[in-house]
């Protein structure tokens, strides 16, 4: 097991700690070796990174096979799957072909909510877990275990491995704008220095033309090599930069963003303005799939040995829903995972050009032009801060237990929270709820929370994250 796993519970205490505390604690820990701190299973993971690029198809083929039946043979210990199994007749042990996998049951979030602890393999203790929530970009909050020593060492690596297409090298300094709570008030720090990484951790909730002076001064002093962000963060940083005829003075390698959608547009705008590479990249919570820009490409390319991806029957828009099925977590696989998110598949052949030529096998490296995914939105505070809800959908416990959970804003500084809730909810989590969204809005909002028997959905059915009669537009 990892160090940085065991760790992992006392996150929250390191985080609220006074700077000169994470800065001894932080300096301490990043003495100890990378092999120390995300344990064996780190290295291994960087050797497979590195080398697969090269691999020719045969060998991504043998691979998968054999990671799949691996995670099949892991999910069929547990009562959930055992049961699915036998009623669709399939045998994991018979696992022999990739063809094989269109025989097994899809997987839904609805599952997850309803039979999560039905899906955990039971020869592995409590002690092997290590419990994670998420809201979901579809507004449906998800609970799940991963693999401790094995999920987030490999994560940690595939990112590294990915993100070093355009320039970053392990021990960069990293500015990063993504959710991180500086303070409470509207009026609070923006700003906070994590030893443990080298990382200057940046508030996406105070990012106004007011504060921007406090940005680019905390930057310049900084001087990161890489800034990472959600794409809406990087957008109103430049925007705001732009407008106001503010500029950093050091040269970027390169922006590193995920967790939100980029569109070609917007990523050449954030080229063009820093003069620096865009890392984007595709994934999710649950590291069933991971897919990222090549280093010559910009569609995203699946990783063939960090999950298996499928893509569903395409709909009305002629989109096709990424579909995924985990490799290592043997905790708690997910075995075909309908993800929720939607993407058009890019055929990959020599004359399309789509494919990144640096991989010596195109066809096992599926790609897309992008995920289609939902507009930024934002929560509007009563002093005009722009509340993405991307960072308000961080990955804690918040919305645990719920089904569904829906904004709905009229007026700048009053925000609804309606939420459904799940057979695992209890009503004494209500309070914690307020208070942990409130700390994340901050002291110029009011929050109200209400129980709904359904949240509000589109005249097609899906999910409304955000229900509002405000226009926060990115570029306003």
């Amino acid at each position: 097991m990892s160090l940085e796993d065991t760790l992992y519970p006392l996150l929250k205490l390191y985080e609220a700690a006074p700077q000169p505390v994470k800065s001894l604690a932080g300096h301490a820990y990043r003495a100890i070796p990378a092999s120390l701190r995300y344990g064996s299973a780190y290295t291994r993971f960087q050797n497979e990174a590195r080398e697969v690029e090269a691999w020719d198809a045969e060998t991504i083929r043998r691979y998968q096979v054999a990671a799949l039946r691996d995670s099949l043979i892991a999910a069929a210990k547990a009562p959930f799957y055992a049961e699915r199994f036998a009623a669709c007749g399939v045998d994991p042990a018979k696992f022999e072909s990739l063809e094989q996998l269109a025989d097994y049951p899809l997987l839904t979030k609805q599952d997850l909510l309803l039979h999560r602890e039905q899906m955990v393999n039971p020869e592995f203790t409590a002690k092997q877990r290590l419990y994670i929530t998420t809201g979901g970009s579809s507004g449906v909050p998800v609970g799940f275990y991963l693999h401790k020593g094995v999920s987030r060492p490999k994560e940690q690596a595939y990112l590294e491995a990915q993100w070093s297409r355009r320039g970053y090298r392990i021990g960069d300094r990293v500015a990063v704008i993504r959710g991180g709570v500086t303070s409470s008030k509207a009026r609070g720090g923006i700003s906070y220095f994590d030893a443990t990484r080298n990382w200057l951790i940046l508030s996406s909730y105070h990012l106004t033309a007011e504060r921007l002076p406090e940005y680019v001064a905390a930057l310049n002093q900084f001087r990161p090599q890489h800034l990472h962000a959600y794409p809406s963060a990087a957008l109103m940083l430049a925007r705001g930069l732009e407008q106001a005829g503010l500029k950093l003075d050091f040269p970027l390698t390169s922006l590193l963003c995920g967790s939100e959608k980029l569109t070609a547009e917007s990523q050449q705008h954030l080229e063009q303005f820093f003069g620096a590479r865009v890392c984007h990249w595709y994934g999710h919570s649950e590291r069933v799939v991971l897919a990222a820009q090549g280093r010559t490409s910009n569609h995203l390319h699946f990783w063939p040995t960090y999950g298996f991806v499928e893509f569903g029957e395409a709909n009305a828009d002629g989109h096709r829903e990424i579909i995924g099925t985990s490799f290592h977590n043997h905790v708690m696989p997910l075995i075909r995972y309908r993800t929720g998110d939607y993407c058009s598949p890019i055929r990959q052949n020599r004359e399309s050009g789509a494919a990144d030529p640096t991989l010596a096998s195109r066809a096992t490296w599926p790609a897309v032009e992008a995920v289609v995914g939902r507009d930024y939105e934002f929560l509007v505070s009563a002093t005009g801060r722009r509340i993405s809800l991307t960072a308000v959908n961080m990955h804690d416990n918040i919305f645990d237990g719920l089904l569904a959970v829906q904004f709905f804003q009229e007026r700048p500084g009053e925000v609804e929270c309606r939420f459904q809730s799940g057979p695992q909810w209890h009503s004494s989590r209500a309070e914690a709820m307020h208070a942990g969204l409130l700390k994340k809005l901050g002291d110029d909002f009011t929050l109200t929370l209400r129980e709904v028997q359904e949240v509000a959905k589109t005249s097609a059915g899906k999910h409304k994250w955000l229900v509002t009669a405000l226009n926060p537009a990115l570029d306003g």
